[in-house]
C-alpha cells in the first residue's frame, strides 16, 4: 500500500489550474452588479438636502392631485400608492432625483369638463393612449431620432415657457385664494392669516436665505468659509466664531421640509376635526371600466393636447436638462419614454393617475437638494405608507393646507427650470428660445416647439445663403 503525502493548498491550486474539468464554475456577476448599481444610485450625497429635495415637486403634484380628488373622485389612496412605486424604481434606475408627476393637459381638460363629458374612464382612457404611444416611439428608436433632431435653442424654449408657466401660476397660488374643485381662482387672498400673503412671503425670504440662488456648490463654499473663519476668528473673537457656526447651521436647514411641515401643522389648526374624519387602511381596488365612448373622448380631449408635452417636457427637456444638471448621466430618450409608457399601462387600469416625468419636477427637487436617486426614494416611500394606512383619506388634509405656501414651492421649481436656458451664447440661439418661449406661453408647447423649428429653419436657410454670396462674390472678384 503506497503512502500519499497531503497535497498543500497551492497544490490543489495548480492541479485545478491543469485539469479544468475540475474547476469550479464560475458566478455570474451580472445580479450582484445589478445589485450594487441599484445601491448606489440610492446612496444619499447629503442626508438633509435629499429629504428637501423630495419636496421641491409637491407645490406641482399636491394642486394637481387635489383638483383631480374633489373635482372627479379620484383614486387619491391608488394613485400614491402607484406613485410611490414609480418614485421608487425611477430612482433605482436613474440614480438623480427624477420626477413622477401629472399628465397636466389632461388634468386640465378633466378639470373644466364635466363628469359626464370626461370623467375617471375618460382620464384614464387618456393615459393609457399617451402611454401606449410614448412606449410605442421609445421600444422602435423614434423617440431617440426625435431627441437628436431638435435643435437645442428649440429645447431651451420649451423648458423656459414651462419654467415661468409654473411661476406665473405659483404667483397666482400666492396671490388669490383657489377652488381647485372648480380649477378657477377666487378672490384675493388676505394679508394675515394661517394662509395670507404675509405667511408666504416670509417662507418665500426664508428659503432665499437659506437656499440663496441655488448655486450647485454653494453650501460646499459656505463651509469652506465657514472653517476658515472659525480658525481665524477663534484666537480674535470667540462671539463672531459663533455668529459664523449659527450662520452655518442656517444654510444646512432643509427649508422645504421646514415648509411642508409647517403647511401641515397649520392644516390641523385651521380645521381642528380633521383627525376624527381620517380612516385607516387603503383604498378599495378595481379595474376601471372603460366604454367604447371613453376611449373616444379620451384620445380625442386627453391624449392629442397631452402628448406633444409628454413629448417636448417629459422625455426630451427631462433627457437635456438632466445631461446639464448631471454629467456624466446622460439618459436615453428612449429610456425614459418607455419609463413613461409603462406606468400609465400598468397604474390607470386600476384608477391611478396619469403620470409622467416632467422637467419642472426635476428642477425643483435638484433646487432644493436632490442630487441621487434615493431623493425620489424617500417621496416614493413616503407615498405608498400613506397609500396603504390614510388611502384617499389624505386629501381632507390636503384641502386645508396652506395653497400659498404651494405656490412659494412652485415658485422657486419654475425659476430653476428657467434658468437652465441660460447657456444660449449667440443672438440668434437666444432669438429662436424666445419665439418659442412667447408662443407656448400664449397658445400651447406644441404650436410653440413647431414655430421655433421653422424659425430655426429660416435662418440657417438665410445663413446658408448669405455665405453662397460670399462665396460667389470672392469668384468675381478673383478671390479663391
Amino acid at each position: 500500500m503506497s503512502h500519499q503525502e497531503p497535497q498543500l493548498p497551492h497544490q490543489q491550486h495548480v492541479e485545478s489550474l491543469e485539469n479544468p474539468t475540475q474547476s469550479v464554475k464560475p458566478i455570474s456577476r451580472f445580479p450582484r452588479s445589478l445589485f450594487g448599481k441599484g445601491m448606489d444610485n440610492l446612496r444619499f450625497r447629503s442626508k438633509w438636502a435629499e429629504l428637501n429635495g423630495a419636496m421641491g415637486d409637491l407645490g406641482t403634484y399636491i394642486p394637481i392631485v387635489i383638483s383631480l380628488t374633489l373635482a372627479k373622485d379620484l383614486n387619491l389612496g391608488i394613485t400614491l400608492i402607484f406613485t410611490g412605486i414609480y418614485n421608487i424604481i425611477t430612482g433605482v434606475i436613474y440614480g438623480v432625483p427624477m420626477p413622477v408627476q401629472p399628465m397636466k393637459s389632461i388634468a386640465a381638460v378633466a378639470i373644466s369638463s364635466s363628469n359626464e363629458e370626461f370623467g375617471i374612464p375618460e382620464i384614464m382612457a387618456a393615459g393609457i393612449c399617451t402611454g401606449g404611444i410614448l412606449f410605442f416611439l421609445g421600444i422602435t428608436g423614434l423617440m431617440g431620432l426625435v431627441y437628436k433632431i431638435i435643435p437645442l435653442p428649440v429645447v431651451r424654449g420649451i423648458q423656459l415657457s414651462q419654467g415661468l408657466s409654473f411661476a406665473l401660476t405659483s404667483v397666482k397660488y400666492i396671490r388669490k385664494n383657489q377652488n381647485f374643485s372648480k380649477g378657477k381662482a377666487g378672490v384675493d387672498r388676505q394679508w394675515f392669516g394661517l394662509d395670507g400673503l404675509v405667511l408666504a412671503l416670509v417662507c418665500a425670504c426664508f428659503i432665499i436665505i437659506v437656499n440663496g440662488a441655488g448655486e450647485e456648490t454653494e453650501n460646499e463654499s459656505h463651509d469652506r468659509e465657514g472653517d476658515q473663519a472659525d480658525s481665524e476668528l477663534h484666537n480674535r473673537d470667540s462671539n463672531k466664531s459663533v455668529r459664523n457656526k449659527l450662520w452655518k447651521i442656517v444654510f444646512s436647514l432643509p427649508s422645504a421640509v421646514i415648509v411642508f411641515l409647517l403647511g401641515i401643522i397649520l392644516a390641523f389648526i385651521r380645521q381642528p376635526g380633521i383627525a376624527k374624519q381620517i380612516r385607516f387602511g387603503p383604498s378599495s381596488v378595481h379595474i376601471v371600466k372603460i366604454s367604447r365612448h371613453a376611449w373616444k373622448q379620451g384620445f380625442i380631449k386627453g391624449t392629442i393636447p397631452q402628448l406633444p408635452l409628454s413629448v417636448l417636457n417629459s422625455v426630451i427637456a427631462v433627457c437635456k436638462l438632466s445631461s446639464d444638471l448631471f454629467p456624466g448621466k446622460d439618459f436615453s430618450a428612449t429610456s425614459v419614454s418607455v419609463s413613461v409608457g409603462v406606468m400609465n399601462l400598468a397604474g390607470c387600469w386600476l384608477g391611478a393617475m396619469p403620470c409622467c416625468h416632467g422637467a419642472g419636477g426635476l428642477a425643483g427637487q435638484y433646487k432644493f437638494g436632490g442630487r441621487s436617486g434615493g431623493c425620489v426614494a424617500i417621496l416614493g416611500a413616503a407615498k405608498l405608507v400613506l397609500g396603504f394606512v390614510i388611502g384617499s383619506s389624505l386629501v381632507k388634509i390636503l384641502t386645508e393646507f396652506p395653497v400659498g405656501l404651494l405656490g412659494v414651492l412652485l415658485l422657486f421649481a419654475g425659476i430653476e427650470l428657467a434658468m437652465t436656458s441660460k447657456d444660449m451664447n449667440s443672438k440668434e440661439e437666444a432669438f429662436v428660445m424666445l419665439v418659442c418661449t412667447a408662443v407656448s406661453i400664449g397658445y400651447n408647447a406644441a404650436v410653440g416647439f413647431v414655430g421655433g423649428i421653422i424659425l430655426y429653419l429660416l435662418l440657417k436657410l438665410r445663413n446658408l445663403s448669405k455665405s453662397e454670396n460670399a462665396s460667389l462674390r470672392n469668384c468675381f472678384h478673383g478671390n479663391p
